[in-house]
């Protein structure tokens, strides 16, 4: 397994000729037009390491691939029981914070996802090569809380001071051979694939997880099938929240549409922060990697190239609905497709907004119609998540299938087999039966396992089981997945604040989350009514006031649904809240709470704290805010007892 372009040992390292050493670096280059820029750094690298590592043993890499990141460190170097992180800044004078970021973040990957780094001594070093060496705290260094910065002359003496009462040696065969295990945010995955990567370079792994790569494949196989058989086909991806439906889509409309242009195809959500944030990464991104290799890209120019990757459904939609003609996409990617319209839903947005009276398709029927204009082959993707419908009036899968009940029967209908087996997907035993006889089973296309919550697999599992009040089972679980998946529980929001900025290291993203409904929040100062900026709460740096870092604005389930952040503080509002041992289901009208009757309304409420609860990747902190003696709206017995029920199934608090 070679992660690096050029790996040897130190003591052959400085006996081999340099343009040998630059030869194997270039070759092995996978972008074949390589930069002046890049060559130029590789040459200046080398004669520095040529004269700084003289006197050490140990192992030398250059370019080792950082998959999460779709990056390569500069170098890696271990000595004894470290491993030495350096990132080089040729020709810079000063270090800049985003380079010691970056360095951080490399840390950070390799500890979380690289099993032979888990409890390795990495150690973050900036090179500048024209500033000067600083001084440095090793026990901050080695917990990731500062960086050891030298000049092109400091790096040998950092090593050695570093390294001096270590007796201890790793086994550097055992360390590049350890498996990876790369769990990509949303964000980073669209970058990643947009960039050229492959879904396998940037997926796990272990071959104990649903391997994405089968998913990937199984479609691209309907797809090839549907073309060479002028045959027209669906497939319905399940998975638990985090599974990896949104990269599993971003890759395959990404495959298609890099190896088969005229197919078009395209990536399409209903979720508008969603589409919003990827593009706007995606842009950045662009222009970022346009300006290292000398290239001017404005942002607007950047967008009309990456938008036509991800589009927003609902303008696909309304496209298609002003002109009757065959879409030009022949496949397409429909993510959280549960959240689509139900027929009520969407004749009463005719109505309103377009003017239409009488429209008698639901979202999904329409979509399919849409599509099925076509005279020859078409594929449509549907990506299901399983209870996360939020919205009043989202169809949920049944709609879907209703669809083909009644009509298209000369589609294909491919479905994961957890969607027979489970009423989370589709409650009538009816319509599952149905799809049992008109439809294909398979279980590539259901995605089992959370690579969202990388540090415990079961944190969907616990947040289910929390939910449905089994507290049994969630003090089994929570005493499983506390080490590796800390949550926190406490009555001040400030507490919680000052626990994810301790926690956080390098441009580890956290934020403040609560449910839509949790209006009176305000009394605290979280105004949830406040609308954010999704870009600029999940992009943005830390010294950005709009930024999730600043924990002054919150994101709710509308906007951060199928977007993810390294921890959160979910902040629990009286909408949802624990009498009796039953949740009580409210909505804030006016001056005064109503209670919600509707079963399919509390459902949706339930679904938000479902979603709220599974958007952290490294760790979350509860705050239930204590009640007031003097304002109606928000008596303690509105938060008491689920602060209680929270404290009983064993999560630790914190004051």
């Amino acid at each position: 397994m070679n992660r690096a372009y050029y790996k040897n040992s130190i003591t052959e390292f400085l006996k081999e000729d340099s343009s040998l050493i630059l030869g194997e670096l270039s070759l092995n280059h996978t972008n074949r037009s390589l930069e002046d820029l890049q060559r130029n750094a590789w040459v200046k690298q080398i004669e520095i390491l040529k004269k700084e590592l003289i006197g050490l043993n140990g192992s030398l890499y250059f370019e080792f691939q950082i998959p999460r990141m779709g990056k390569r460190v500069d170098n890696i170097i271990i000595v004894n029981d470290y491993v030495f992180v350096l990132e080089f800044k040729v020709g810079d004078n000063s270090f800049g914070k985003s380079a010691e970021l970056q360095v951080i973040d490399y840390c950070l990957d390799l500890k979380n996802f690289h099993e032979g780094s888990h409890f390795a001594k990495l150690v973050p070093l900036l090179v500048a090569t024209n500033a000067y060496n600083s001084e440095f705290n090793l026990v901050e260094v080695l917990n990731h809380n500062e960086v050891v910065k030298c000049s092109q002359i400091g790096i040998r003496n950092a090593i050695n001071i570093i390294t001096k009462s270590s007796n201890e040696v790793i086994d550097v065969s055992e360390w590049e051979n350890s498996i990876y295990k790369p769990t990509p945010t949303i964000v980073e995955v669209a970058q990643a694939l947009y960039k050229g990567h492959k879904v396998e370079e940037i997926s796990r792994h272990d071959s104990g997880n649903i391997n994405l790569n089968k998913t990937s494949n199984y479609i691209s196989n309907v797809i090839e099938e549907s073309k060479q058989n002028s045959k027209k086909s669906i497939c319905f991806i399940t998975g638990v929240p985090g599974a990896g439906k949104t990269l599993a889509g971003l890759s395959i409309a990404n495959d298609r549409m890099r190896s088969q242009e005229d197919e078009h195809a395209v990536f399409l959500s209903g979720n508008g922060p969603l589409v919003e944030v990827l593009r706007e990464a995606l842009a950045r991104d662009y222009v970022i990697t346009s300006k290292e290799k000398g290239e001017r890209v404005t942002k607007d120019e950047a967008k009309r190239r990456t938008n036509a990757f991800i589009q927003n459904i609902h303008h696909f939609r309304d496209e298609y609905l002003k002109y009757i003609i065959e879409p030009t996409e022949k496949v397409v990617v429909f993510d959280e497709a549960q959240r689509a319209w139900s027929k009520e839903q969407v004749r009463s947005f005719m109505k309103r907004k377009k003017g239409i009276e009488n429209f008698e398709m639901s979202e999904p029927e329409f979509l399919i119609d849409v599509m099925n204009r076509h005279k020859d082959w078409c594929t449509i993707v549907c990506l299901i998540g399983g209870g996360q419908e939020i919205n009043t009036g989202e169809a949920g899968l049944e709609e879907w299938i209703r669809a083909f009940e009644k009509n298209y029967k000369n589609w294909d209908i491919h479905f994961s087999n957890s969607i027979i087996n489970s009423s989370n997907y589709i409650k009538e035993e009816k319509q599952r039966i149905w799809l049992r006889e008109n439809g294909v089973s398979e279980t590539d296309l259901h995605l089992a396992v959370s690579v969202r919550s990388y540090r415990s697999e079961k944190v969907s599992e616990f947040v289910h089981e929390l939910l449905e009040l089994n507290k049994a089972r969630v003090k089994e679980l929570y005493s499983e997945i506390k080490k590796s998946f800390p949550i926190y529980l406490t009555r001040n929001v400030e507490v919680a604040k000052k626990w994810l900025r301790q926690q956080s290291k390098g441009t580890e993203r956290y934020g403040l989350v609560a449910s839509s409904g949790s209006r009176r929040l305000k009394a605290i100062g979280i105004n949830v009514k406040n609308e954010i900026s999704a870009p600029n709460w999940f992009l943005n740096p830390s010294e950005d006031i709009r930024s999730s870092y600043f924990l002054e604005d919150v994101a709710t389930e509308f906007d951060i649904q199928g977007l993810e952040i390294d921890r959160t503080c979910l902040i629990w509002g009286a909408n949802f809240y624990l009498q009796n041992d039953n949740w009580i289901y409210q909505n804030f009208k006016g001056s005064k709470w109503q209670n919600i009757n509707k079963e399919v309304d509390k459902e949706y409420l339930k679904n938000s704290y479902r979603v709220l609860l599974t958007r952290a990747r490294q760790g979350m902190i509860i705050c239930v805010p204590e009640g007031s003696d003097t304002d109606h709206t928000r008596p303690k017995n509105f938060y008491d007892n689920t602060y209680d029920y929270l404290k009983e199934v064993g999560i630790e608090e914190l004051k």
